[in-house]
């Protein structure tokens, strides 16, 4: 009994190392993916600042 106890300790420890280096796998491409969506968002961010200051100088040209 203590033999089989001993190998079913071992096949959790293999399983459970498994899943975890599948799990952080998830992980660090779901962390990689979210680095890239924020990078564009920047990108998105500093495009429409561009556009809200042509908007701006066009607006105060007609004003003027």
């Amino acid at each position: 009994p203590l033999g089989q106890v001993s190998e079913l300790a071992e096949q959790l420890e293999e399983r459970l190392f498994h899943r975890y280096g599948f799990h952080n796998g998830l992980i660090q491409e779901r962390l990689q993916a979210l680095g890239e969506v924020l990078e564009r968002v920047e990108e998105v961010q500093a495009e429409l600042r561009r556009i809200c200051c042509t908007v701006e100088a066009a607006y105060q040209e007609l004003c003027l």
